[in-house]
């Protein structure tokens, strides 16, 4: 079978994504997975390579070299800017143009930062709604994947007090079929899904709220109706521990850190972050820019190696 043409986009070239891209294709045979197109700055690449001091050939990667950092060695490295922000986008831009041209079948983004993407003028919170509104699709959800753990987010980057006022039944039973999707593009076969309560113990009966009583319960009971595999909902200080020892095979949360708070402590190096409801597949290193330990020699490229070996599989079905 032939290997597919993944687009791996560069990020924001201030944060971890050219170092992690170079060690990524330092440490394992990406070739062998896919045939990979990074889309960034080659001389992005070629500066990192410098300033970390590995001894690797920057030939070694294809490169679309989109030139959006003019001066590397000027470039404000870890900390959001203008120019980071725009050159984010450009790369991000440029990937779903491949895939509209049928050149890329699969896109890999390592990470952007917010505060960039508004010093350049973007509204975009993240690559979900980027993605999203350059594909015009109205209907996603974001996901992630460890082979111990696999969450679904209900709503995303979101205020906590604006949750509740979002968790209507409507969106929930729309999370669960994308959890169905998403296992469907994980190739698991009649999947287990698991709704997680928003409030303490699911509620306790309405006692400590009635989102459950009044959204989450009549969503579940809806969805299973229709044919799918779904439980719920369920208190969230047990559900994922039953979910990590195989009881689920997919959490449904209410919010972006119920869910993210359990599965980074047990696939931080390794979680994958993928997109449901685009037109391709999408997947991402589940951590950010760690401006911290950017261009230091620190960054580990374990997320990003598991990330294309994800798009792969992923784009193979």
């Amino acid at each position: 079978m032939a290997k597919k043409r993944v687009a791996i986009t560069m990020g924001d070239p201030a944060g971890v994504g050219p170092e992690i891209i170079v060690k990524a294709f330092a440490q394992e045979d990406i070739y062998k997975i896919c045939n990979p197109l990074v889309i960034g700055d080659r001389s992005v690449i070629k500066e990192v390579i410098k300033t970390i001091g590995i001894d690797f050939d920057p030939d070694n990667i294809e490169i679309l070299n989109l030139n959006e950092i003019q001066n590397p060695a000027k470039l404000l490295k870890c900390a959001p800017s203008e120019e980071s922000g725009r050159a984010s986008f450009s790369y991000i831009r440029k990937a779903v143009e491949l895939y509209r041209l049928g050149i890329v079948e699969a896109i890999v983004t390592c990470p952007i930062t917010k505060s960039a993407l508004r010093m350049a003028g973007l509204h975009w919170l993240g690559h979900t709604d980027m993605l999203a509104e350059l594909t015009h699709s109205e209907d996603y959800a974001m996901a992630f994947y460890s082979e111990s753990l696999k969450v679904i987010l209900t709503t995303i980057h979101l205020p906590l007090k604006d949750v509740p006022h979002l968790v209507k039944k409507e969106r929930v039973i729309k999370t669960i079929f994308f959890a169905q999707k998403a296992c469907d593009m994980l190739q698991i076969e009649t999947p287990r899904i698991a709704v997680c309560g928003l409030n303490p113990h699911a509620g306790e009966e309405g006692i400590m709220g009635r989102e459950e009583i009044d959204e989450i319960a009549p969503a579940v009971k809806e969805a299973k109706a229709l044919g799918i595999n779904v439980s719920g909902p369920y208190p969230a200080d047990s559900i994922f521990w039953r979910a990590f020892n195989g009881e689920f095979d997919i959490v449904v949360a209410m919010y972006h850190d119920q869910a993210l708070a359990p599965f980074k402590l047990v696939a931080f190096d390794k979680g994958v972050n993928f997109t449901v409801g685009l037109p391709f597949i999408r997947t991402s290193p589940d951590h950010g820019t760690a401006y911290d330990i950017a261009w230091q020699g620190k960054a580990t490229p374990t997320s990003l190696i598991e990330a294309i070996k994800l798009a792969a599989r992923m784009v193979i079905k």
